[in-house]
């Protein structure tokens, strides 16, 4: 059967018109997350389990991230300068954030005397009542920014670790400098992989 030449660029545009929404729901996207690799320019190296780390003299400086949390109070991750700071992107409508929640949960309380911060950035929760009903659910005592279009997210700068997807998680090290992230829904050990290392630099 012979295909016309107005159907082969209605189904050109149709494809080209998927692959660009595709590519902009990259963050709205909640599975089980990937990975990158560094290349080109990057400094950071995925490692195994999907964790990505920059050495210390490589790292870029974390955005400024201010704003409102969950509960209503006001937070500046900048004030955290001096401890460790654990960054996760979440929403209450993730199956993968919900799978985590425990982990991130019991890994702040056994790191918090050694400098560790736990910081969550709630996103795509049109409202505050499913992501305070997440936090009470999971027993996540720590604070989380509200970032319901995603404007904190966007801050983090290009080509470095920034957030691709939800679930992910950051980590910054004590000089506010992103030091390793992970696209995926984590455990305590994957986390305790990510923040011991920072914890054991001087």
């Amino acid at each position: 059967m012979s295909v016309s030449p107005a159907f082969r660029r209605r189904r050109t545009l149709t494809l080209a018109a998927a692959a660009a929404a595709a590519g902009a729901l990259t963050l709205t996207a909640c599975g089980s997350g990937g990975t990158s690799g560094g290349s080109g320019d990057t400094k950071f190296v995925t490692g195994t389990g999907g964790v990505a780390t920059v050495a210390k003299g490589d790292r870029q400086d974390a955005p400024a991230l201010s704003g409102e949390t969950v509960d209503g109070k006001q937070l500046d991750v900048a004030y955290l300068k001096g401890k460790i700071v654990v960054l996760n992107v979440w929403g209450s409508w993730c199956a993968p954030c919900r799978a985590e929640a425990p982990y991130l949960a019991k890994v702040s309380k056994e790191t918090k005397a050694k400098g560790v911060e736990f910081v969550g950035i709630n996103t795509r929760d049109t409202d505050k009542g499913p992501a305070q009903q997440f936090e009470k659910e999971f027993g996540v005592d720590y604070p989380s920014l509200y970032d319901p279009i995603g404007k904190l997210i966007l801050r983090f700068p290009k080509g470095s670790l920034n957030p691709q997807a939800i679930p992910s998680t950051i980590v910054l090290d004590r000089n506010g400098k992103i030091a390793a992230r992970a696209l995926m829904a984590l455990d305590d050990a994957k986390l305790h992989q990510m923040i011991d290392p920072l914890i054991a630099e001087k």
